[in-house]
């Protein structure tokens, strides 16, 4: 899409107005709404990517005013950022260090932080000195796809000289850092002093390899410089036709449903026998310029090259792994080979990796350590470009980064030729700590990296167990007959989780929903096989229909999702866990429940049976034993019922237990979240009732 310039002065004086009333000056407020709305272009910057900056001053201790600068901070995103994202560095000892011959990373860092005026802010930009050393009160920073597809041309600084003229400083590639500031600074000099003299003035600066900045004495001047040099080089790109190659390809082809599970395992042996966490998580991307990209017979050059701009390398490794075309739908001959060739090209690219840091680190004095060698993008011939990632929002932050870098290669090579940095600058880049330190490095939670499945995910129990594998770590796929009730359940789990409409008694209906969930996710490691509801009557006089149904859906169902995971475990080959809502009914049958009760049992040895069968593939079957569970099943009217049969208060009636207190469904949430962190535990049935005698297993 074009880049549009989208300030609106009604919306600046609004972003003025909002953050003025906390105190924030107009400077940064308007920073602050220029920052975002580049933010809000991907295009433009991506995930973290990107800087902006403004000087202006604040009052000290004694009321003096401070100069400063307000560049943005470490672990920031220009798409949400707020004021306390520019943390504010006093200016004039950044600009006094310009006077030095050399400044390592380290001295750079603690200059920066010892001149902050809140200690407590976060680490300014690493480009921080560059925006100081700039003389403009605003300046801002992207990696503008369509800019790369110029910067990255052999014959870069011609291209772009072409295009913009004298408007625009023009920076050789240099490392991020002290080095870069001082280069940056010197062109801007020269090429300012230059502009003047044709009348001109200097817009932009070009970093060749890198990115854009503007510039500007308002924030607006500034942001619309940025999109007009942006525009120019859309413009330039729209003139030249692009040309593609394609390969012979099956159609169609397998689905990505059939697929990523399996490319989910390689990677899980691959990791493990690093010593790595096995389980990783898959963002499929199937757009125009990712099937351009992979669909090309010239994929396995273009994957060499190497990245957009280096600053994605520390998310997306130096190049994508090339994995052998998708093999035809349908033939199982042909995808069990392709799964043996793609876990033969896995294991050639960690080989090809672990040999680049071998040479890499030898040039650099043996002073680094190896990170993992796992591919964190995968180019699949027929599918499209797949994002790696620990969690899915991860792997979408590097699917994202992997669509940049097919389109700027598309534009790059339809201009001329996509030449990024080569191997020393994009490993320096990539092993650089300052770098590798917006990643972060902590703790995962307990269930991070596992993709759980719900059923009966609208329910209170369901909606309960999802919102607690979440908060556990997990990605989740809730499934519903209720689509819209499913949906909301997912959205309180997290931006990417999945929530579908589902009958879970059609077994077409479960294939698909699963397969729509290894899809999104690329694999499937727990289920919780939860939907169910309550016939009741006197089993003597019970209609066959009622007891059909309840078999239906409180055993038939579960088999149906039970079969579809297991499929999925055996893919993956890393086993699975499966967990059954099971209900006392099995163990402690009710009058006039027997049809609820009857198929509860048999769901009871369906789970046994699995667990039985399983166990050989590290493949986990438990249930978890549950009475008095307010939800769709216990509705209000239905407590009323019970407890006036009784002659009971409903209190009562629901602390009817050992313990005296009602079981809520955040206790069987609970349950099942320890039932699934018990690796030592199947075939076991969990009780969560408050201590009922008659229910107890043994």
């Amino acid at each position: 899409m074009p880049a549009r310039n989208l300030w609106s002065d009604a919306g600046a004086a609004t972003a003025v107005e909002r953050y003025g009333a906390a105190g924030v000056s107009e400077a940064l407020a308007l920073r602050t709404y220029t920052a975002r709305l580049l933010g809000s272009d991907p295009d433009l910057v991506l995930h973290g990517g990107g800087n902006t900056s403004v000087k202006t001053s604040v009052s000290g201790l004694l009321g003096e005013a401070i100069p400063v600068l307000c560049v943005k901070g470490s672990g920031w995103d220009l798409a949400t950022i707020e004021p306390p994202g520019h943390p504010a560095v006093r200016l004039e000892p950044l600009v006094a260090l310009r006077a030095l011959a050399a400044l390592s990373d380290e001295d750079m860092v603690a200059a920066q932080r010892q001149n902050l005026i809140d200690p407590a802010a976060p680490n300014p930009s690493v480009e921080a000195l560059l925006h100081a050393f700039l003389p403009h009160p605003f300046v801002d920073h992207t990696h503008s796809i369509a800019l790369l597809a110029l910067a990255d041309q052999p014959d870069a600084e011609a291209v772009c000289r072409r295009i913009y003229g004298d408007r625009v400083a023009i920076v050789p590639y240099v490392m991020p850092g002290f080095a870069l500031a001082k280069a940056a600074a010197e062109a801007y000099e020269a090429s300012a002093a230059r502009a003047a003299a044709r009348g001109l003035e200097l817009e932009g600066m070009v970093l060749l390899q890198h990115g854009l900045f503007s510039f500007g004495a308002t924030a607006k001047q500034s942001y619309g410089r940025m999109i007009a040099l942006v525009g120019e080089a859309e413009r330039a790109l729209d003139q030249v036709e692009r040309s593609f190659q394609p390969r012979p390809l099956p159609s169609p082809a397998a689905p990505a449903a059939a697929l990523l599970p399996l490319l989910r395992g390689a990677l899980g042996r691959a990791a493990g026998a690093q010593g790595l966490a096995c389980r990783w998580l898959l963002d499929l991307r199937a757009d125009g310029p990712a099937l351009a990209v992979v669909n090309d017979q010239r994929l396995a050059d273009w994957a060499s090259r190497g990245v957009a701009t280096p600053d994605h390398v520390i998310r997306t490794k130096a190049r994508p792994l090339v994995l052998p075309p998708a093999p035809p739908a349908g033939d199982a001959e042909a995808l069990s080979a392709w799964a043996a060739a793609a876990e033969q090209a896995l294991a050639a690219y960690i080989s090809e990796y672990q040999a680049y840091f071998a040479r890499q680190n030898a040039r650099v004095g043996g002073i680094k350590k190896a990170l993992d060698p796992l591919p964190r993008v995968l180019a699949l011939p027929g599918l499209g470009l797949i994002g790696v990632g620990a969690s899915a929002v991860a792997a979408s932050v590097t699917a994202d980064i992997a669509g940049a870098w097919a389109a700027t290669l598309l534009a790059a090579e339809a201009l001329g030729s996509f030449r990024p940095v080569g191997e020393d600058d994009t490993f320096d880049m990539e092993y650089w700590s300052l770098e590798q330190a917006k990643l972060g490095t902590g703790s995962e939670k307990p269930l991070a990296r596992q993709v759980v499945l719900v059923t009966g995910g609208a329910g209170g129990i369901g909606a309960a167990t999802a919102r607690a594998f979440a908060a556990q770590g997990a990605d989740l796929v809730v499934l519903d007959l209720d689509g819209e009730g499913a949906g909301a359940t997912a959205a309180a789990c997290g931006p990417l989780a999945l929530g579908l409409g589902c009958d879970v008694t059609d077994p077409v209906a479960v294939r698909a929903a699963i397969a729509a969930a290894c899809a999104h996710f690329g694999g499937l490691d727990i289920v919780v096989s939860n939907a169910g509801a309550a016939w009741s009557g006197p089993i003597a006089q019970l209609p066959d229909a009622d007891l059909r149904a309840s078999f239906e859906l409180n055993f038939f169902a579960h088999q149906h999702v039970a079969q579809a995971a297991v499929a999925v475990f055996e893919a993956q080959g890393f086993g699975g866990q499966l967990l059954f809502n099971v209900s006392k009914q099995a163990l402690n049958p009710g009058p006039a429940f027997g049809a609820y009760g009857i198929a509860k049992a048999a769901l009871l040895a369906l789970m046994r049976q699995y667990s039985l069968e399983g166990g050989s593939q590290g493949i986990r079957a438990n249930g978890l034993n549950a009475d008095r569970i307010r939800s769709g099943l216990l509705d209000d009217t239905m407590i009323q019922e019970r407890a006036a049969a009784r002659g009971l208060t409903e209190e009562a009636y629901m602390g009817g237990n050992l313990l005296g207190q009602e079981v809520r469904a955040s206790d069987v949430a609970g349950a099942f979240v320890a039932l699934a962190r018990m690796e030592r535990t199947t075939g076991a049935l969990l009780t969560v009732d408050g201590g009922n005698v008659a229910a107890m297993v043994r």
